[in-house]
Order: structure tokens, then sequence, then C-alpha cells
């Protein structure tokens, strides 16, 4: 049961299986492991694949990056979702892989997706759902590195994150963002087991 009513969670990538794997599709991944968990079927309703999750949504924008705003304003706006229900999961080099993050509103921190959601919403006051896949090597450019696939290696610890990050997200669901921070903010999930 869902004490606060409606509420979206927004999974950030690009459309497309060239993408499917890739670090910059980490948040698609969260929605796509929460769902297969839930017994959630995306469908394609104008610019985004949603799934219905009891009063609420999950949705992954078709728009590619850049362009997530187009698919998430007019949703949010058209179902009344107020602002601390909207949760944006994605990638983040700033943080490291194995590392996930949960906070409210600040700068895009230059994820373009999370930029063009501020810019369509004229609001940044939503709460964010970071996953981390780290900073590329020294002279690698970071646009090709988050568009290329984990290494086996990385899946390992990328599995472990994605557990996580589904299971922040309930307890955000159900609880809150205070409860979910608390929960997994501090968690380091590079090690093993």
């Amino acid at each position: 049961m869902d004490p606060v009513g409606r509420f979206l969670v927004v999974g950030l990538g690009n459309p497309g299986p060239g993408y499917a794997k890739t670090r910059h599709n980490a948040g698609f991944m969260v929605l796509d492991r929460l769902a297969e968990e839930e017994g959630l079927v995306f469908r394609e309703k104008q610019d985004a694949l949603l799934a219905e999750w009891g009063p609420g949504w999950l949705m992954k924008p078709l728009t590619y990056m850049n362009l997530s705003g187009r698919a998430v304003a007019p949703f949010v706006r058209k179902k009344g979702i107020p602002l601390d229900r909207l949760l944006v999961v994605h990638d983040d080099m700033d943080l490291p892989l194995g590392r996930i993050r949960l906070k409210r509103g600040g700068s895009s921190g230059g994820q373009r997706g999370v930029a063009s959601i501020i810019e369509a919403l004229g609001n940044a006051g939503f709460d964010r759902l970071r996953i981390g896949i780290g900073r590329p090597p020294p002279g690698v450019d970071p646009v090709p590195y988050v568009l290329s696939p984990f290494t086996p290696e990385e899946w390992t610890i990328l599995e472990r994150a994605l557990k996580a990050a589904a299971e922040a997200v309930r307890v955000w669901k159900q609880e809150g963002l205070s409860a979910a921070q608390g929960r997994f903010n501090g968690l380091d999930l590079r090690g093993e087991g």
C-alpha cells in the first residue's frame, strides 16, 4: 500500500539494442530489473515505455537521453504527480561503480537527461537515484565511455548495484526518500558477496 498516492519512477537511457548494455543505460537496467521482479509489463505510449505499478508508473523515455524531459514533463503534468514523488534513476560518472546514492534536487551534475528534465519541468526539486559508473580512464573521452558496454568484470559489481537500486526504489516508493537514503547511500557494493 502506498499512502502518498501516485508517483513516477523514470529510468534514463537510450532506446535500441545497440545501447542496451552500455553504461549510459544504467537507469533503464534498474527499471527492467524492477519490472521483472514485480511482474510488470512495459507498453509503448507516445514518447515512452510505461508500466503501471500500483498507483504509480515506471517510465523509460524513448526520446534518447538528451531529450528525456519531452517525455517526462507532459506525463508529470497530466497525471498531477508531485515533484517529491518523482524519482529519476540515472548513471553517474562522479560515483564509482558499485555505489548508489539518493538525493533530492540540485544541479544535473552534467547528466544531460537530468538537465533535460529540469529544463522541461522548470524545477529541479525532484528525487534522483544515481548509479555509479565511474570515470573513464585517463585520456578517454567521456562520451564514448558512457556509450560503451560494461566489461565482464564490471558486470559482477553492476549486478549487485542493480539489485540494491531496485530495492532502493521499493523503499523510496513505500517509505520515502529519507528511509531510502538511510539504507542505501552508504553501501559499497564493490566487494565480494
